[in-house]
């Protein structure tokens, strides 16, 4: 083909690697292999960071199979006085030649490549990215850019190809919409905090420092009391922060709820049993770094004592995916039974979550998406939290149920 140009792109991500092919070939461009490689530096004697790195085309470019000769100029009389530019010296002719030769041969080998691994692929039934339909890598373009790893986003798009639409790869929207469902089929979701008449069910709060548990349990608390009309108490072991007891007191003021303030495990069996009568007991407990085994040991210690009938891990959907799995890890030994996302309001995307959540093994049971008290918070919802996931809709606030 003429003018086809291949063009090989590096950046730090696979977002801003496709950015720039979308802004320097356009949204045709084809990607014709992808590959994580190191750029090493003062003067290749250290590693440096690794770099995505993208080859794009439109095409793939054959060369002439006309002989070197006929594709050359034609000759012109030189110029009086001295050799004609059009005809090179005889040294000259010679080294274009053999550079024209050995071009078509690298060419040559490089089309034997890519047709011995197009045959590898359909041998072991897996696939390149050059291998998929454009409306399949647009798709996959959009996953990235909704902060899906390279490789969750190819794990979910060949399991599209491997079901019922296979013979339809030609309609974006109707591959979101299957990945959608291969997602949510995934996601578990618990009910909302249920209440029994005559018994009284405790829930605790748990996570890092800076998440919104105290907030959170505001929200709880507030559509509990006010809307379900629920006998509400509240406990709060963040003693470590001052500011933290008196938001929760001034929330507990403004709603007329009961508060007890604990820091051992005795006023902790104290506080719960005090709140015996009540309907619900939420415990706010003070935010601990999952670097910190000591202090998350002490929190179960107090957890036990309270005898929490649910317990929320709260992860701030704004963290990076690294630092989500380790406090997920770390967090196990008080052993949660349900999570809490916050902060959705203030993260641009979320597919960052998919391994967090896969990792977890544990279901959802609130997220939240502001500041607002009692509002701001609604029940997960598995098609909801699939399509955040995959960037196929806005944030758009749920009412509480």
């Amino acid at each position: 083909m003429d003018n086809v140009e291949i063009r090989t792109f590096r950046a730090s991500t696979m977002h801003e690697a496709l950015a720039l092919v979308r802004r320097e070939m356009g949204p045709d461009a084809a990607i014709l292999r992808t590959r994580e490689v190191r750029v090493r530096r003062w003067f290749g004697l250290l590693p440096g960071r690794p770099e995505i790195e993208v080859v794009a085309s439109f095409g793939v470019n054959v060369p002439s199979r006309l002989p070197v000769e006929t594709a050359m100029p034609s000759r012109r009389p030189p110029a009086e006085g001295g050799l004609s530019l059009e005809q090179p010296a005889p040294e000259t002719r010679a080294l274009i030649l053999r550079a024209a030769h050995a071009g078509m041969e690298v060419q040559q080998k490089l089309e034997n490549m890519e047709h011995m691994l197009r045959s590898l692929c359909r041998r072991t039934g897996s696939s390149a990215l050059y291998d998929w339909p454009e409306p399949l890598f647009r798709v996959y373009a959009d996953l990235i850019d909704a902060d899906l790893s390279e490789e969750d986003a190819r794990e979910l798009l060949e399991r599209v190809r491997g079901e019922s639409l296979r013979d339809r790869m030609d309609e974006p929207m109707l591959i979101k919409a299957r990945l959608a469902r291969i997602l949510e089929s995934e996601l578990a979701a618990t009910q909302p905090i249920r209440l029994t008449p005559g018994r009284c069910r405790v829930c605790a709060l748990v996570g890092p420092t800076g998440v919104g548990k105290t907030t959170t349990i505001a929200k709880l608390a507030a559509n509990f009391r006010l809307r379900e009309n629920r006998r509400v108490g509240l406990i709060t072991m963040d003693t470590y922060r001052i500011a933290a007891v008196e938001q929760l007191r001034t929330y507990a003021d403004i709603i007329d709820l009961p508060m007890r303030v604990v820091s051992t495990p005795r006023e902790m069996q104290e506080a719960v049993r005090s709140f015996e009568t009540l309907d619900l007991v939420l415990i706010d407990t003070a935010g601990r770094s999952p670097k910190d085994d000591i202090k998350i040991r002490e929190l179960r210690t107090l957890l036990t004592e309270a005898a929490a009938d649910e317990i929320h891990l709260v992860l701030s959907s704004v963290a990076g995916t690294k630092a989500l799995l380790q406090t997920l890890e770390r967090f196990r030994t008080v052993r949660p039974t349900a999570l809490i996302l916050t902060k959705l309001d203030e993260s641009p995307s979320f597919g960052g979550l998919l391994p967090v959540l896969r990792a977890a093994g544990l279901p959802l049971s609130y997220l939240t998406n502001g500041q607002n008290v009692p509002d701001d918070i609604e029940t997960a919802q598995p098609a909801r939290v699939a399509r955040l996931i995959l960037g196929m809709e806005g944030l758009v606030k749920e009412p509480h149920a």
